[in-house]
């Protein structure tokens, strides 16, 4: 089968999570061989050019949706295009182009802050978009429960979950440099990084005065008191964006990972510290306990209180870091590229 796909978020500068998922995803397609269509409006990752791929770059802003509609209604060389960060090409498109989504959360649809641009955007075409599918993938059990639950139309056999894999293929070995909590993730209400900040604030002394709380990741939208926060609060440092090569280079040395999001599809941040034996701090919620199983400290996200014992016992206990550090390896062992290709191979076999 012949596919085409929406790779924009994976050659931008800076990636988020989705963008990443993208870029993991599509380089395992691109490693096995397979015929893919890259439709993007930006140069294309220079290892990605390697495999020779054929592509399509359309003019970037809003009139991008519109061309690839009109350039997929009119090609016949692919069988199969694949959405998996926007829902606008298979809104406007109907039943004319073959399509499968790939869905990575319902954050637009519950009660935890989201940016109101992406809120309604994904309100609109969402339904559509699941209506005319020709199958779903969603990237965790949690993520295809919240669908079902959501959209009662659908059949759980419409939907396949195909998880994701780490962000950084080849990962250094964590050595911690006894000093870092690291907290990876675009700044923004959802990542919950100003509850970790107070958290972290009311740590004992002789805690902060070992133990620096590390930000890293861009701006993202109502992000002031964040940045406010970090700025008053000692021993907190928010460093911006980094890249992959500083974001691995920060993994192989921290001590601890902390990401209590409110709600999160999978959680990438979380799989790569698992990889390395980081001990985590995370989020009972959504899908990070499906992520994390037994191999990390799950904790309430909207208790200040709860996350800064947590973090109490992760930087106390030797015992316990000991155990995470054990066990997180072969639980992230659970998931890969191979693995997500291979859910997502089988799901669309059954279409042909």
């Amino acid at each position: 089968m012949k596919f085409a796909i929406d790779v924009r978020e994976a050659c931008r500068e800076k990636r988020t999570g989705k963008g990443q998922w993208v870029y993991g995803f599509v380089s395992e397609l691109l490693r096995r061989g397979h015929e893919v269509l890259l439709f993007t409006d930006s140069a294309l990752p220079s290892e990605w050019e390697e495999h020779s791929p054929r592509k399509s770059v359309l003019p970037s802003g809003l009139r991008w949706h519109r061309r690839a509609v009109a350039s997929l209604r009119k090609r016949s060389d692919y069988d199969l295009y694949i959405s998996p960060t926007s829902y606008i090409v298979p809104f406007l498109a109907r039943s004319s182009v073959p399509f499968v989504p790939v869905v990575h959360d319902l954050i637009a649809f519950r009660h935890e802050p989201h940016e109101r641009k992406a809120t309604m955007i994904e309100r609109l075409t969402l339904q559509r978009t699941l209506k005319y599918a020709k199958h779903i993938c969603a990237v965790s059990e949690s993520t295809k429960s919240d669908l079902l639950e959501r959209f009662r139309f659908l059949d759980p056999k419409d939907i396949t979950v195909i998880y994701a894999g780490p962000m950084v293929a080849e990962p250094l070995f964590n050595q911690p440099d006894h000093h870092t909590i690291l907290c990876a993730a675009t700044l923004c209400p959802r990542k919950n990084q100003l509850r970790l900040i107070h958290a972290y604030s009311s740590l004992p002394k002789t805690l902060r005065d070992q133990y620096r709380l590390l930000l890293v990741g861009s701006r993202g939208w109502k992000n002031r008191k964040i940045l406010d926060a970090a700025e008053r609060t000692p021993g907190v440092e928010w460093r911006g964006f980094v890249s992959p090569e500083e974001y691995n280079a920060l993994l192989s040395t921290c001590d601890i990972l902390a990401l209590p999001s409110l709600y999160e599809g999978f959680g990438m941040q979380v799989l790569d510290a698992l990889q390395r034996g980081i001990p985590v701090l995370t989020s009972s919620r959504g899908s990070l306990p499906e992520v994390t199983g037994e191999c990390a400290v799950l904790v309430d996200p909207e208790s200040t209180e709860a996350i800064a014992e947590g973090l109490q016992r992760l930087l106390k206990s030797r015992d316990l870091q000991a155990n995470l550090r054990l066990s997180g390896p072969s639980r992230a062992a659970h998931f890969s590229w191979k693995r997500t290709v291979d859910y997502f191979l089988a799901a669309v076999k059954q279409l042909q």
